[in-house]
């Protein structure tokens, strides 16, 4: 079944980081998937709240049993039940948790050793990067094992958030993202409502956050909105609508926009050589962007066009 349906998926030519061209391609792929499907099936676990109000999945990332999954799905718990696929409970202790990034850390309180994936990298994802998901989709369930997605990497941004087309449904979130290696690169975070346009936490967001987590420090902002999310980068400035387009309303003294050259009244003409025609526009280019990128702005002033390169800088942080 595996088999047929990854032949199905990859048949047709797909622009990607690890191009498939012919059978044995196709089957060298099917290997890979399998392979991360036998050795990561056993550490992905179901996390469910002590009083069942709310349920998730998580990974095991260390054989003294580290688990990472989504801040929302630890939210407002203390303690977790984890449940193995083979239906094993042990207790988690909920650790720290960074609501803006949407990642969290849950520890097995029965010492052992557990199966464990290590991480990877997601910062250097490429849209086209074949992915595996998994999680407890709809939730523990002993009858089956946690069902495998297979699928692509379709953007990146904002923030430590990109996006794949794995299809996830409710029960997945906090689930793990495995690239062809089988090592974690991201946590599933919020599902989109067409299923197959679904948000992931990369795993590299827990790099500089990693010690506070582990100490059990709780922060941050949960909104599962991406482009509202406190890491989005922006350029920094108040924006205004005006018959020539978007206009520049503010900009804060000492800003990156400041240093750059920008002034109140600017209008903004492009963005990497993309024309700006609204709102919409700037936002679907900054997605593609990433806070400290370098951009080149070009902007109207005084019926002249100028090129400007700005700094982006972390919604959050923007005054």
């Amino acid at each position: 079944m595996m088999k047929q349906l990854i032949l199905t998926l990859c048949f047709i030519r797909l622009a990607c980081a690890e191009p498939v061209n012919d059978i044995q391609g196709l089957l060298q792929l099917e290997n890979k998937v399998e392979a991360v499907a036998q050795k990561c099936l056993p550490l992905t676990v179901a996390l469910v709240a002590s009083d069942s109000s709310s349920s998730g999945s998580g990974v095991i990332t260390s054989e003294d049993g580290l688990i990472l999954t989504a801040a929302h799905v630890v939210q407002g718990s203390d303690v977790m039940d984890v449940v193995f696929p083979d239906g094993k409970t042990l207790k988690g202790k909920v650790l720290g948790a960074n609501y803006g990034k949407d990642l969290a850390m849950v520890k097995i309180q029965a010492q052992g050793i557990y199966p464990a994936a290590a991480r990877g990298e997601s910062k250097d994802l490429k849209v086209g990067d074949w992915v595996i998901a998994m999680g407890h989709a709809a939730g523990f369930d002993p009858a089956r094992t946690p069902p495998v997605r297979f699928g692509r990497v379709v953007s990146k941004g904002p923030g430590n958030f990109f996006t794949t087309d794995c299809t996830l449904i409710g029960g997945d979130s906090g689930g793990p993202l495995f690239d062809l290696e089988g090592k974690i690169i991201g946590i599933n975070s919020n599902i989109g409502q067409a299923l197959k346009v679904n948000n992931h936490a990369g795993v590299e967001g827990y790099k500089e956050d990693w010690q506070k987590m582990i100490d059990g420090e709780q922060w941050g902002k949960l909104v599962l909105d991406p482009l509202q999310n406190e890491d989005m980068p922006v350029l920094g400035v108040a924006l205004d609508w005006s018959r020539q387009g978007l206009m520049i309303g503010q900009v804060s003294k000492g800003s990156k926009a400041t240093q750059a050259g920008i002034f109140p009244g600017d209008i903004i003409e492009a963005l990497e050589g993309q024309r700006i025609r609204n709102l919409d526009d700037l936002r679907n280019e900054l997605l593609r962007k990433q806070v400290g990128d370098k951009v080149k702005l070009t902007v109207q002033r005084d019926g002249k066009s100028l090129e400007k390169e700005v700094e982006l800088v972390r919604r959050g942080d923007a005054q």
